[in-house]
């Protein structure tokens, strides 16, 4: 894009009109995005290791009981969640389309000898295989795919749970989704970041669609030195609490219980998500 493409944009944007989401795939943008992921100064791109920490508690004792079983971490990125699960004595395996944090994921497990496979491919084709007693995808993961792909991983996930073995989701609530596609738009700059590592002046905006219940972000990098625009965006689907039930029962599972957080109990500084579990029938 040139700068005069940005000013004649479309003025609302059709949700995953512009691209599904923004690029994990590519090399440099994951190599970058990895860096986010590691950082202990925010919780944007994964949580900080002290919350992680509290989480994957909860995740343990009170999920699986205390009781080691086979993981499936469904976009699992550098596997923060993966080598502590696998510490506790869990086998693991993490699948996600970023390779810098496959890369990061599969050393760190082979520096600390841990039960561990990861997969770098998409989860929407990925082969999941079979016999997992708990299959999870966190951190609003699910929101970002479209309702037909939803369905897709949800069913295949039941597919390769082990009989009664357990679902884990973070989703995002109706509400983050919503407050999401209403922010401000906004204007920054800078030396080099997440969507680019040269100097740069970024413009974000957002838009939320009531018909389709969806969060539309567009993210516009300008190069300082050319002035050439690259684009990015995201669409996030937005459900109730009783539409994560219903879908999980049409996908096949049963025993659905809804918790306000991954520690399974009102965590402020996590107000925007919502942990559920369901169970593949016997």
């Amino acid at each position: 894009m040139n700068l005069i493409d940005f000013v004649n944009r479309p003025t609302v944007p059709a949700p995953w009109g512009e691209g599904d989401n923004i690029p994990w795939i590519d090399p440099e943008f994951s190599e970058r995005m990895l860096k986010e992921h590691l950082s202990q100064e925010h919780d944007a791109a994964s949580r900080r290791a002290e919350t992680i920490d509290r989480q994957v508690n909860w995740i343990h004792n009170r999920v699986l009981g205390g009781r080691h079983t086979t993981v499936l971490d469904l976009g699992c990125g550098p596997g923060l969640y993966t080598s502590r699960l696998a510490a506790l004595g869990h086998t693991c395996t993490g699948i996600d389309f970023s390779p810098a944090s496959i890369r990061y994921a599969r050393e760190q497990a082979r520096l600390g000898g841990l039960r561990c496979n990861y997969i770098c491919e998409d989860l929407r084709s990925a082969d999941y295989g079979n016999g997992f007693g708990l299959i999870m995808q966190i951190f609003g993961e699910i929101n970002v795919f479209n309702p037909a792909d939803v369905r897709i991983i949800l069913q295949k996930a039941r597919q390769a749970l082990a009989p009664r073995g357990a679902l884990l989701l973070e989703p995002s609530t109706f509400d983050g989704i919503r407050y999401l596609g209403r922010r401000q738009p906004t204007w920054f700059s800078s030396r080099g970041g997440l969507f680019s590592h040269l100097p740069h002046i970024g413009f974000e905006e957002s838009f939320w669609d009531e018909t389709s219940r969806t969060a539309t972000t567009r993210h516009f990098i300008i190069d300082a030195a050319t002035a050439e625009v690259t684009r990015f965006a995201a669409t996030y689907q937005a459900y109730t609490a009783e539409e994560y039930v219903a879908l999980l029962h049409e996908c096949g599972y049963g025993d659905v219980q809804l918790y306000p957080s991954l520690l399974g109990q009102i965590d402020e500084s996590q107000s925007d998500f919502l942990a559920v579990v369901a169970r593949r029938p016997a």
